[in-house]
This record gives C-alpha cells, structure tokens and sequence, in this order.
C-alpha cells in the first residue's frame, strides 16, 4: 500500500485555516507543532514527512538530515533565515517562500508606527486614559512629516512601498541606502541612493529599516550608526531583529541619543516584561512595541495562505516549486525550482 502523505506545519500558533482544510481534504496527515518545538521532537516528525512548513521556527541540518522523503521546504512568510539552506541544497530539498503577500501590509504598518512616533499618540493617548485630558504644553508637541526625510535601509518590495508612501503621500524626501539595487531603480520608486549608511543617517528624521537578515545585514545597525544619527530621529523596524545591535540600540534611547523607536521585530522573541534583553524598553514613552504583527491583516493572511497552497500542491503534484523572491540564497538552488520574474 502506498504511504499516507505527511505533512508537517510548525508555527502552530499562526492560524492558518485554508491551508490547514485544504491539505486535510487531500487525504493527508497533518501535524501541528508549536513554535516552541525542540528539535529533537521536530526530527522525529519529519522523519517520515513529504511537507513540511514552517514559519519562526529553527530547521536545522539535523532535522533536514533526518528527512528521508520530504519534498520541500515551504516558508509560509518571507525570511529564510531560519532555514538551513545549504543543508537542504545538499539533498536536493527545494525552499520556497512567499514574498509578495504583505509588502502594502508591513509597510502601511512601517508607516504607521512613524505617524504614530512624530504625533506622541502613545503618551497622548495613556495620559487622556489616566487624566482625562491632556493640555497643549511644550511635552506633548509633536512633528509633521512633510518636509522631514526618511531614510530607508533596503529598497525592496517593502521598501519601495515605503517610500511611495511618503514620498508621493507626505512629501517626504527618501534616501536609500541599499547596495544591491542600482541608483537608476531607486530613482524610479522615488529614493535617492546614498552609498554609505552613516552619510545617509546624518540627514534623516526618520530611519526605516527594510532588508533581509543575512550575515552582510546581521547587526548593521550598531553604535557607530546611532552615533552617526540626530538625536531627534527616530528608528522604525519591521525587518528583523538582529539587523540591529540591540544592546545598542538601547543604550542610545536611555543615553536620548535618539528621539525613540518603533519596534515589531526583536533578535529574541517574544519580548517579555523582564528577564530579555529589551524589557527596559516596557518603560519608555518614546518606544512603541509590536508583537511581529504589522504583516497581519485579513487581505494579507489570505494572501499568504492562497499562494502557501499553490506551492504545496506544486511540491504534491511532483512539480518545480515556483520562486518569486529574488533573495541569492533561493536563487542559488538548482533542483525542483523554477523561477518567476516579479518586480
């Protein structure tokens, strides 16, 4: 009798219920596992999988190692970061991510996290919360964005949505720093392409931060960069975490190095009112806190689990999984893959 088909969805914790029916309704066994799953509990789920998706969760070497049927490696998202690549490219495994479905969506989100620092909406809106009313006195004054300039660290998707956003919306002016995309494309999305990130964070009101976690972005923003930048600006990122050195990062909000920072990604997550690393940060007016959730939205999610499922079915059917992010990483791959253009 031919095996059942297995599949594997970590990151139980994010709903996704089209995904989750329609796999089902294909005769197949589905497992969810918690983001929290060890590794070893992940190595013997997907010794016998021909799926398996994920999310946050860490793949490792040894849980591709272990895999002796799987067929694909499906990021329902967009960083890869967590995958290990080469191991997976040395079974042939294909990766696929979804990099499309919330570009708007994180940078609506960027976006409002950077109106929602220049007005003080938090502390305005606690202290109406605690007072009742709040008069127009020197502490609650905040600033425009016309006029003021934004700086965006990579010029993607997300970025460029950014930066039509501000640029044509706001009339903001948007500098670029992003190495691999050429001057004449920022200038077609509206950005001026600065080629040092320091010469670039001098000039802003307002940094953005937009490019992928790889080992050229892994902290890129440190204590040279926050030294480099007004003590007025403020920080927005809803990239990943460890693009920034996060130590640093708090040392220059305590020191007012900068004027604060809106955050929905963190090295270590989630954040937590004591014990990490950034639990000072619970305590800061000046500091808005997401919970990695500026992608989610109900246009976004059904985005997300529409094409999650076009790449299953492609990895079910014995077909090459398509690739639309332009990530080197996934580009690198040569077995079970195709891949689609997309601007």
């Amino acid at each position: 009798m031919e095996n059942r088909i297995k599949i594997v969805r970590t990151d139980r914790e994010l709903e996704c219920p089209q995904v989750d029916e329609a796999l089902l309704a294909t005769g197949a066994e589905l497992v969810l596992l918690a983001e929290s799953v060890s590794e070893s509990e992940l190595v013997e789920a997907v010794r016998d999988a021909d799926l398996l998706l994920m999310c946050y969760t860490a793949i490792t070497a040894e849980v591709i190692n272990s895999a002796t049927r799987l067929k694909a490696i499906i990021k329902y998202g967009v960083g890869i970061d967590a995958i290990d690549i080469e191991a997976a490219k040395a079974r042939r495994i294909p990766i696929v991510n979804i990099p499309e479905y919330a570009e708007e969506t994180v940078a609506e989100g960027a976006f409002s996290l950077m109106i929602a620092l220049a007005k003080k909406l938090i502390p305005v809106h606690n202290t109406m919360q605690q007072d009742g009313w709040a008069w127009p006195t020197a502490i609650w004054m905040g600033g425009d964005l016309a006029g003021k300039t934004l700086g965006l660290i990579g010029v993607g998707r997300i970025g460029r949505s950014m930066a039509r956003m501000a640029g044509s919306g706001f009339r903001m002016q948007v500098l670029g720093y992003s190495p691999h995309t050429s001057t004449e494309d920022m200038h077609n999305f509206g950005v001026t392409r600065i080629e040092d990130l320091r010469d670039m964070l001098v000039q802003c009101d307002f940094v953005s931060v937009h490019c992928v976690l790889n080992e050229e972005t892994r902290e890129l923003i440190g204590k040279a960069e926050f030294s480099s930048m007004k003590s007025s600006a403020f920080l927005i990122n809803t990239s990943r975490g460890a693009v920034v050195n996060e130590q640093e990062l708090l040392n220059a909000l305590k020191t007012g190095q900068i004027a604060g920072a809106g955050l929905d990604v963190f090295s270590q997550e989630p954040v937590t009112q004591s014990g990490h690393l950034l639990s000072e940060l619970y305590q800061m007016e000046n500091v808005i806190l997401m919970p990695h959730l500026t992608f989610y939205t109900q246009e976004s999610m059904a985005r997300l689990e529409a094409e999650t499922l076009q790449r299953c079915f492609e990895a079910l059917d014995g077909k090459p999984l398509q690739i639309r992010s332009q990530d080197p990483r996934l580009l690198s791959q040569q077995h079970g893959v195709s891949f689609v253009s997309s601007i």
